[in-house]
């Protein structure tokens, strides 16, 4: 892409450094004075040709006109100074342009870059708002939804690790996932400090990985290292805002489980059981030694590819909000008006609410839903963490249901959401007897009206990373 406001600055200064007027510079090229006051304000774009005759005229080779650098520190100031006038930024503020006189100092355009600084990040900030995050989260469902959850090209890099280490198959044990970090240069090391805003941390320096000493409930400590193995091995920069860390994140997630499931296992395993009609995530659960919640996002990375069965899978809180969510078999999930999933309440009569209803927690339980957009089989489980109960589910169409174990359920339930009348408005006799004569006290969680964390990674301390990293380094 030629820069017009570059080549317009090192033409002016050519010319001026030859003691050439416009006059002079219009009758060279055979273009009047006024014209060549536009180009050299960059307010023009120059074809080929047009380029050849200025070089032509100022003596010096073309590629001396296309060279990217300011032709001086002062030419750098007043293109900078140029280019944010000519952004949709200060366009909003409706200031006037100013003038790039040479009265105006180095010094005052140097102020007026710093503010304008200062002011986009400002207003970055204030973009990470919940509103980016569910943005962010609808357009990268939208994506995941469109390749049905399966990354090719993320499976021939797992394909390639474990082959490096000597891994044929079956569950990955901690040792391999040791193996993986020694193969790519890095040691581990399980410490009793890592900052609580983080789940490891990567020393580039001096090739470690810094684990916690003690694994919460909720926690494989081999994700935790895979993790962070796949940042590196995927080659992650900084994020450069919210849609790009989510991007990473969902990229090493799914890196990490395809290491601990590998594809091919995992294929045939899965294989087997759907011509036995006996597909269950339960089994690929104990088959491969993770947890559920990583075995049902498995499975939905290859039940479309390799098993042409379309799913849906959800994470819901014990208070009915949804943290995790995912579809591509036309399931109607709740969403808000910018189509975001996340923290949408899920209808009282889906089995990812209804779960939470059964006794029995050792035994999976499954439900056929009859939705709008037709009847659903699925299966869900409880699973407790420092943050409440969760309830994870796997769905699919009632025409795929023959091939999973607890088709034969008798729990049928009904569900006309988002239609108020299904579950979301009292019953006409309770709202006659209690409606304007209660107030309850709404116990709103404390994030939501605060921006999303600030920072390349949200909600991470960096103080305390780098104080942390500062105490470990080797010596």
């Amino acid at each position: 892409m030629l820069d017009s406001l570059t080549i317009g600055r090192r033409i002016r200064q050519l010319r001026t450094s030859r003691h050439m007027t416009l006059d002079d510079m219009g009758v060279a090229i055979g273009r009047a004075a006024s014209q060549v006051s536009v180009v050299e304000n960059g307010k023009r774009e120059l074809k080929l040709g047009e380029l050849q005759r200025f070089a032509r005229a100022l003596d010096v080779p073309i590629d001396q006109l296309l060279n990217s650098e300011p032709p001086s520190g002062r030419a750098g100031l007043e293109i900078a100074l140029e280019r944010i006038q000519r952004g949709p930024l200060y366009a909003s503020l409706g200031l006037p342009q100013l003038a790039v006189r040479k009265a105006l100092s180095d010094e005052a355009i140097e102020a007026i870059l710093g503010l304008y600084r200062e002011l986009e990040r400002v207003h970055s900030e204030r973009a990470a708002t919940p509103e980016e995050a569910r943005r962010a989260n609808t357009e990268l469902r939208k994506a995941m939804r469109r390749r049905n959850n399966y990354f090719a090209e993320l499976e021939d890099v797992a394909r390639g690790l474990l082959a490096a280490v000597g891994h044929t198959g079956g569950p990955l044990s901690q040792r391999v996932a040791a193996d993986l970090g020694t193969h790519l240069g890095f040691t581990l090391h399980y410490v009793p400090d890592l900052p609580g805003s983080t789940r490891s941390v990567t020393d580039l320096n001096n090739g470690r990985i810094y684990v916690p000493l003690g694994a919460s409930a909720d926690s494989d400590p081999r994700s935790v290292v895979l993790q962070a193995l796949a940042s590196h091995v995927l080659g992650h920069e900084e994020p450069t805002n919210y849609a790009d860390f989510l991007d990473q994140r969902v990229q090493t997630n799914y890196l990490a489980a395809a290491l601990l499931v590998p594809e091919q296992s995992a294929v045939e395993f899965l294989t087997r059981a759907k011509a036995a009609r006996e597909l269950s995530v339960e089994d690929l659960r104990d088959a491969f030694g993770v947890s559920y919640e990583t075995a049902a996002h498995r499975f939905t990375n290859l039940s479309t590819q390799h098993l042409g069965i379309p799913v849906h899978f959800l994470k819901v809180h014990e208070s009915g909000t949804v943290s995790k969510a995912y579809e591509n078999d036309s399931v109607t999930l709740p969403t808000d008006a910018l189509g975001a999933v996340e923290g949408q309440v899920v209808c009282r009569f889906w089995s990812a609410r209804r779960v939470f209803d059964v006794a029995d927690r050792f035994s999976p339980y499954h439900q056929y839903t009859d939705k709008p957009a037709g009847t659903y089989w699925c299966t869900s489980r409880i699973q407790s963490s420092p943050r409440g109960q969760f309830s994870v589910s796997v769905g699919t169409q009632f025409t795929q249901a023959k091939f999973f174990r607890g088709r034969d359920t008798e729990n049928r339930f009904t569900s006309t959401c988002p239609e108020p009348s299904c579950c979301r408005t009292p019953p006409s006799t309770l709202a006659a007897k209690w409606d304007k004569h209660s107030w309850p006290s709404a116990r709103l969680n404390s994030s939501l009206h605060a921006a999303m964390p600030t920072g390349a990674f949200p909600g991470v301390d960096s103080t305390e990373v780098f104080e942390f990293l500062e105490r470990h380094a080797p010596a």
